[in-house]
């Protein structure tokens, strides 16, 4: 076995030293990865650790097996909390945002090994760092309409800054992005095969070069995306402002189109105004607006039906059937949601 190669057991999360280099593993590869709270805190703590060791110069990220980097958090956990009404409900929020928001201001270079699935509290232990390397195994998707919740984890303030209108398709439709695709979206920073990984994070470990200049030699052709054929599309769709307008144009469309709006329609119509409201104010927004506003969000969503049921759906009972209330974007009021919490905004002490 490698200095490098995760172990199959153990720890959930592990962290070793290497050469210059610190080297964050996530290990849970029989649920995808997937962060739990006590997750969050550990990286969290890790990653302020590091930051002050003269011995460590720069932060490697990776998912252990060979199917995941990070498949989301563990919402099935969430569900029972929120259903017990525990505050292990916005205390998970509460420190994975604090998490997203370190890896954001980092000191450091951060290179995240998106080398497999990663969603939801994947994307947001990747998308806010410099470097973000895809493989051909890559599969990037934000699918949180379809359980009730939105594209958290400072997503409202990553989507946004994709190309055009990439960001709210993706956002709205769960959208998945092949690691073409995730180049093309600026997901992705750079493409290496899966089959390099070792030897880059080797190069990374005990090289005098700098991140760019070694990761711009590993580099690599992704070959075509199917993104760039759909831009025209998804820009003059997904412009508008309002759920409602932008299901009026796809309606008016080609088959991609119309195929678009019926995904949407199959959403839940909270989790897609909601998404589409921080998706807008998180254009110009900074990162640290975006997470309060998202937990004040997912805060909300804690006594709402939507996210249960979706769960229940999806990832439980497993029938592809949920039953959304309100059943249609008419009856959504998004007001409730954007109040500060009953147990106060997100800080970032």
């Amino acid at each position: 076995m490698s200095a490098f190669e995760p172990e199959a057991d153990g720890p959930e999360i592990l962290f070793r030293k290497e050469g210059r280099m610190g080297l964050v593993t996530l290990n849970r590869p029989r649920a995808l990865n997937a962060l739990n709270r006590a997750m969050c805190v550990a990286l969290h703590r890790q990653l302020i650790e590091w930051s002050s060791d003269d011995d460590v110069h720069l932060v490697v990220v990776e998912g252990a097996g060979d199917r995941a980097f990070c498949a989301g958090g563990d919402v099935v956990g969430l569900h029972a909390a929120g259903r017990a009404g525990s505050p292990e409900w916005e205390g998970f929020f509460f420190d994975e945002y604090r998490m997203n928001h370190a890896i954001a201001h980092y000191p450091m270079p951060y290179v995240a090994l998106v080398d497999g699935i990663s969603m939801g509290g994947g994307v947001g232990v990747s998308v806010h760092a410099p470097y973000r390397v895809a493989t051909e195994r890559t599969l990037f998707a934000m699918p949180e309409t379809g359980i009730g919740l939105i594209p958290d984890v400072g997503g409202t303030h990553a989507l946004p800054r994709f190309p055009g209108e990439t960001g709210t398709w993706a956002g709205l439709t769960g959208a998945r992005l092949s690691g073409a695709d995730c180049l093309a979206a600026g997901y992705c920073t750079h493409f290496v095969p899966s089959g390099q990984l070792e030897l880059l994070k080797d190069r990374l470990a005990h090289s005098h070069e700098t991140v760019d200049h070694i990761l711009g030699t590993f580099d690599a052709d992704p070959g075509p995306d199917t993104l760039t054929a759909l831009r025209d599309g998804i820009d003059f769709h997904f412009g508008q402002d309002r759920v409602e307008d932008i299901l009026a144009s796809l309606d008016t469309g080609d088959d991609w189109a119309r195929e678009q709006a019926a995904i949407i329609r199959r959403m839940s119509p909270t989790s897609c105004k909601l998404t589409l409201h921080g998706l807008r104010a998180g254009r110009h927004a900074s990162i640290e607006a975006c997470l309060r506003l998202e937990f004040r969000m997912v805060s909300a969503i804690k006594s709402g039906h939507d996210f249960y049921e979706g769960v229940r759906a999806q990832l439980i009972d497993r029938d592809r059937n949920p039953r959304w209330h309100p059943a249609t974007l008419a009856e959504v009021d998004i007001a409730p949601y954007l109040e500060e919490p009953a147990w106060g905004d997100l800080t970032f002490d």
